[in-house]
């Protein structure tokens, strides 16, 4: 059996008409994307912010200095030096279902762009067939000649090649392009939204953890008083309606407890939702407010480089390039497509004679198609493209405006959250003298019990407002981290990953 090879009149002829088309799908129709402009500022708030926060003299409370200029480290987390927080991002990192559901959009983008590579070569498929036929002896030429009985064999290869004249194609495939990049910027915000999340929930868990203690503190304060004053109650020392107000005070500050109790809960269905595990999973970590130490320099990376650093916004501009580029599809559309055709194969009643010289056949044909009349269809397609083009550099427009107020958001909440805690602390001291003070006058029955009840209740509320303060900060730092993209172009192994293009 012989190889199907064409003969060299065939490839000669093929030959000159794929140059023919090389040389005249040298460019493409439609726009050719530019990345939009990073806006030129050069801070992101009004009012310069001070280079360094407030301090308190409290764990969580140190002093904050912004380095404006340096660059984010790729594990940003690992500098609140928390052994427990590192092994809770690890274990999220690998088993989170959002991370993995994003990694595989990303492949399956990916693979798009790898099948509409395809049609930028020819398509070959090979195709044989056999049968077995019998004539009639009264149909047959020469009339009543005896009837015959014979096998045929076919064999072929046939070519066909879409040129891509004007650049329909590879309009097509800077689209997917474009859009498999919008997946990889997508992988990289499920990865910093992630990690943000995790960090978050974990500072909440110690917020919540003393709060909690705080809480009981005062059930327990409160419990020794209302003993107290039952006694004295008994010996006729004080009158009923104290007794009551205390009962009612010490009700009141124990409703406090379960709502505290009921997020506690629910934030570790939270970190067990994050790290893959389900709730009724035995969580690894507990975390303390003092599991966590404040970094108290903070990188801010220059304005100009938040929209190459923030992977939504890198996102919305692949987008915008997808979009841009759907437009070169549409107007190829409505231009003439060339079809080039070609066929080589042979056929005979043996197998071993198909190829012989006098069976082989071949064929080459070219086609030209334009649309004359579809009504405006092609036309509306195009129209519809340039409106989505609109409609998408609008949500970068947005994106980027959402950036630039989430790390001013995230600026400013540094400054008035480090005053609060220095505010909170001060009141809780000064809440705690009174409230020690009024303790000694209540036993020489210089005040009232109403007296002491409020002097507790300022105290708790105090309390309670410096435990969440120190919880502030620690979360405005993790908030900073995220709204300047999480540092993901200084991971070394990309993982998920990332192109470099926010070198580029």
């Amino acid at each position: 059996m012989r190889l199907l090879v064409p003969s060299p009149r065939l490839l000669t002829s093929a030959t000159a008409a794929l140059t023919v088309v090389g040389l005249a799908s040298g460019c493409a129709v439609g726009p050719n994307f530019r990345r939009p402009a990073a806006p030129a500022v050069e801070r992101y708030t009004r009012p310069s912010l001070a280079a360094t926060t407030a301090s308190a003299d409290v764990p969580g409370g140190e002093a904050q200095r912004l380095v404006h200029g340096q660059d984010i480290p790729h594990d940003w987390w690992t500098l609140f030096r928390s052994p427990g927080l590192d092994a809770l991002v690890k274990r999220a990192l690998s088993a989170n279902p959002t991370l993995i559901t994003a990694q595989q959009a990303l492949s399956q983008a990916m693979e798009l762009v790898a099948a509409q590579r395809g049609a930028f070569y020819p398509s070959v498929q090979g195709s044989f067939s056999s049968s077995y036929q019998r004539t009639s002896a009264t149909s047959a030429p020469p009339l009543n000649t005896p009837e015959l009985r014979y096998s045929l064999y076919t064999a072929q290869v046939t070519v066909g090649f879409t040129p891509d004249v004007f650049g329909g194609n590879r309009r097509q495939v800077e689209s997917l392009l474009g859009q498999a990049e919008a997946q990889r910027f997508q992988l990289e915000a499920a990865y910093l939204t992630l990690m943000s999340n995790v960090v978050a929930a974990a500072v909440q868990e110690a917020s919540l953890r003393a709060q909690i203690s705080a809480t009981r503190e005062i059930i327990a304060i409160s419990s020794g008083s209302l003993a107290l004053v039952r006694r004295q109650f008994e010996f006729g020392a004080v009158a009923g309606i104290e007794v009551a107000a205390q009962e009612a005070a010490l009700a009141q500050v124990e409703q406090t407890l379960p709502p505290l109790q009921k997020q506690l809960e629910q934030n570790g269905n939270l970190l067990a939702a994050l790290t893959g595990q389900l709730p009724s999973d035995d969580p690894d970590e507990r975390f303390e407010l003092t599991s966590f130490q404040l970094p108290t320099e903070l990188p801010v990376s220059v304005p100009s480089r938040l929209v190459q650093q923030r992977p939504d916004v890198r996102a919305a501009e692949a987008q915008l390039h997808a979009a841009s580029a759907q437009i070169g599809v549409a107007v190829a559309s409505r231009l003439p497509q060339f079809t080039i055709t070609g066929a080589y194969g042979g056929t005979s009643t043996t197998l071993m004679q198909m190829f012989a010289n006098s069976n082989p056949f071949w064929s080459i044909a070219g086609t030209v198609a334009q649309t004359i009349f579809d009504g405006g269809t092609l036309l509306h397609r195009q129209r519809a493209a340039e409106a989505a083009f609109e409609q998408t550099a609008a949500q970068y427009r947005g994106a980027v405006l959402t950036g630039f107020q989430n790390v001013a958001d995230a600026l400013y909440a540094l400054q008035a959250d480090a005053e609060g805690l220095r505010a909170a602390l001060a009141a809780e001291r000064a809440a705690k003298r009174t409230l020690d003070i009024t303790l000694k006058q209540q036993e020489l029955g210089a005040v009232s019990y109403l007296a002491l009840l409020s002097a507790r209740q300022v105290y708790q509320q105090a309390l309670i407002s410096r435990v969440q303060a120190q919880g502030n900060r620690l979360a405005d730092t993790a908030a900073l981290f995220q709204a300047l993209g999480g540092g993901w172009w200084n991971r070394p192994v990309a993982t998920p990953r990332a192109s470099k293009a926010a070198e580029r």
